[in-house]
């Protein structure tokens, strides 16, 4: 499925910022989160170790590290269609396994080390939050920039 929601939102083969599937994400640097993850093929069911790009609502992944402009990702999964991501150990029966699930998949990754694996969920979960369809730019208050009421005079005590 994850070769699906690629083949949806890629559309086209060019590379870089021109390309619909990176949705003018510069992923080659400037990532959120990066790093190495194994993560199971979609049709032929082994495990491969790829590097993972988290950037700007996008999960891309490459064979290896060395990421150019002209770098071609081998996948992408766009946050905002996931719904959950957490832990997977007891699922796979796997030492730092989680998961990433849409409406439609439950992707299954595993990571180095417990670390790395807490780094990643919290990396994504934030970044699904961020780039949730359920909440636009427009709905989002930030507290701290509103205009606060002018302070009341004080009154002098009557005698």
């Amino acid at each position: 499925m994850a070769a699906s929601l690629w083949r949806a939102v890629m559309g086209s083969s060019s590379s870089g910022g021109d390309d619909p599937a990176t949705g003018g994400v510069e992923f080659w640097h400037g990532a959120e989160w990066a790093g190495w993850l194994t993560k199971q093929g979609e049709y032929i069911k082994t495990w491969r170790r790829r590097w993972f790009v988290l950037k700007q609502g996008r999960l891309f992944w490459f064979k290896d590290p060395a990421i150019t402009r002209a770098s071609v990702p081998r996948g992408v999964i766009p946050v905002s269609s996931c719904l959950t991501v957490k832990g997977a150990e007891d699922v796979l029966n796997r030492q730092f396994a989680f998961e990433l699930s849409t409406p439609t998949e439950t992707m299954y990754f595993i990571a180095d080390a417990e670390k790395e694996k807490e780094e990643w969920i919290n990396s994504i979960g934030r970044s699904i939050v961020q780039h949730s369809r359920s909440v636009t730019d427009g709905e989002v208050v930030d507290y701290d920039s509103r205009p606060q009421p002018a302070p009341k005079p004080k009154s002098e005590p009557a005698e």
